[in-house]
């Protein structure tokens, strides 16, 4: 009797061990495909506005190879911390109906869907802005924040060079707030391409907007390049993402950044570039003529 008792319930712990590593086998794969795709999606935008730099303006990393370097190295450790959260999350809302996430255009009032992409915009911005200003706290700074303020300047592959922890702070607010604010999946979409795009973009060393969007009325709302130019340039301001409120009621608005400065520094890199590489070519001719 016993027995025959014992027998079942060893089948029973079995099945629930087997489902428990099938669905952390589950999960670990979603992981692993959202870091790829953010990953790649660094990848394509960096390069593409990287690509756009160069023909844009000629020369403007000339010089960076290394820095770059870093850059792309600390962006993919951090598509990783930025994948792993959000494959987690996807697996959830595909498999458990975690969050509030969307796929019928009817669930929601058609309105619904500006409002729900800008009110996400609005709700990563506030916690963009207060995180930022911690990051700047000298000890914050020191450990985490200096990672990507030693992008200098800061090219289009600056995006997502972060160090672990600041990197954590970034990548826990999408998937909170899909828990907590419903969203259409072409919403979503539409906000992780703003994101993607602005984080790449206000980094890359030059203005693409046209300029009611950065210097008339509209741009005294919003950010671009040339606002997060000036954060790079001196710190103590502009800490926003996609929008100057925050700086504005706060006080830490430090206006927009000036780019024939960091034009001249580029001019500057290929001068002495020049002049090492005429330095080679006079020591190999003496060489030769040695020779």
């Amino acid at each position: 009797m016993t027995r025959h008792v014992r027998e079942p319930l060893v089948g029973v712990a079995t099945n629930r061990y087997s489902d428990a590593m099938t669905v952390a086998l589950a999960i670990l794969l979603s992981a692993a495909a959202m870091t790829l795709i953010v990953g790649v999606r660094y990848l394509l935008a960096s390069a593409g506005f990287a690509f756009a730099t160069r023909a844009r303006h000629p020369g403007l990393y000339r010089g960076l190879d290394a820095q770059i370097a870093k850059e792309i190295r600390w962006s993919l450790l951090s598509a990783a911390i930025y994948g792993i959260p959000a494959g987690v999350v996807a697996w959830g809302w595909q498999n458990r109906g975690w969050t509030a996430i969307y796929t019928d255009t009817h669930d929601w009032p058609l309105w619904y869907l500006p409002l729900s992409v800008l009110t996400y915009l609005v709700a990563h911005d506030t916690w963009f802005y207060w995180t930022h200003r911690w990051m700047h706290q000298p000890k914050w700074f020191r450990i985490a924040h200096a990672v990507h303020h030693a992008s200098r300047p800061p090219t289009a592959w600056a995006a997502m060079a972060f160090h672990p922890i600041e990197a954590l702070t970034g990548a826990v607010v999408i998937p909170a707030l899909v828990f907590v604010i419903p969203i259409h999946t072409g919403a979503l979409a539409l906000v992780l391409t703003i994101m993607t795009v602005m984080g790449v973009t206000n980094h890359m060393g030059w203005e693409m907007f046209p300029r009611f969007l950065w210097g008339g009325r509209v741009g005294g709302w919003l950010i671009t390049a040339s606002h997060h130019q000036r954060h790079h340039e001196r710190y103590g301001c502009n800490y926003g993402l996609y929008f100057r409120v925050w700086d504005r009621l706060c006080g830490t608005d430090g206006g927009l950044g000036d780019f024939e400065k960091e034009r001249a520094r580029a001019d500057r890199r290929a001068a002495r570039a020049a002049v090492r590489g005429g330095d080679g070519d006079v020591a190999g001719g003496h060489a030769d003529r040695h020779a």
